[in-house]
């Protein structure tokens, strides 16, 4: 992983569990935002649907990419990927036998569609 190194150092909160949880890392100084007003975060997440089942792994950030040049929408293209997998490696996925893929859990639904 290309930003395991930075993910570990930056990491502001990390709750994970076997009921997905989340993961908060500070990206202001991986997009070079100069003097900002407030620290550039992106999350991890991952909601527990019910059943022993939780959903695919989601990402969010605090600040918007229009706000940000091409090239550092890039970098938060790439880095988001990477994030998703680095929570996915801290939980395996979730509840489960240890047997499901990464591409297994993000087939999953975000959140539970109610009926």
């Amino acid at each position: 992983m290309k930003f395991k190194k930075y993910i570990e150092e930056n990491t502001l909160r990390q709750e994970v569990s076997h009921r997905g949880g989340g993961i908060e890392v500070d990206v202001t100084e991986l997009l070079q935002i100069e003097n900002p007003e407030t620290r550039y975060k992106m999350t991890a997440y991952q909601n527990y649907l019910g059943g022993g089942m939780t959903a695919s792994i989601q990402s969010d950030q605090n600040f918007e990419l229009k706000e940000l040049t091409d090239g550092q929408q890039v970098m938060v293209e790439k880095f988001t990927k990477e994030l998703k997998q680095y929570f996915y490696s801290l939980n395996g996925g979730g509840w489960g036998n240890g047997e499901e893929t990464y591409e297994d859990v993000q087939s999953r639904p975000a959140s539970y569609p109610g009926l």
